[in-house]
């Protein structure tokens, strides 16, 4: 499983991300997401009048479905489009708690990282009274 190259930041206020992006999220090839996109069903991004792929939340969450089946759990093309037509409510519920599950994990990084800044803080102002 190939570690991604650069995660998507969803809390931004842009509406669509362009294939590259997608690729580096999922670091894929941009012909990997293309193919992806032509054997599944459940990934449609919006086309710009010149042709240019343009992914939303929903096509990324999607993509990210198709990923796990394909990278993570090694499923064949047939065979995730078979897990996606019997268990699709399980795999999206999946999907979603280990989006949030990312989430939590960034927000208690963050955390770890002020409470370590506070204690040294703390550290170097206290005074020892004699």
């Amino acid at each position: 499983m190939a570690k991604r190259k650069k995660t998507i930041q969803f809390n931004d206020k842009r509406l669509y991300h362009s294939i590259q992006e997608v690729a580096d999220h999922f670091a894929e090839n941009i012909s990997t997401i293309r193919f992806w996109e032509k054997e599944f069903d459940n990934i449609n991004p919006k086309k710009s009048a010149g042709g240019t792929r343009q992914y939303t939340k929903e096509d990324v969450k999607q993509l990210e479905i198709v990923y796990h089946l394909v990278r993570e759990k090694g499923l064949k093309i047939e065979g995730a489009r078979q897990e996606l037509k019997s268990k699709k409510d399980d795999i999206e519920r999946r999907a979603m708690v280990l989006d949030k599950l990312q989430e939590l994990k960034k927000e208690l990084l963050l955390l770890s990282e002020e409470f370590d800044q506070l204690h040294e803080i703390q550290k170097y102002s206290s005074k020892e009274v004699e």
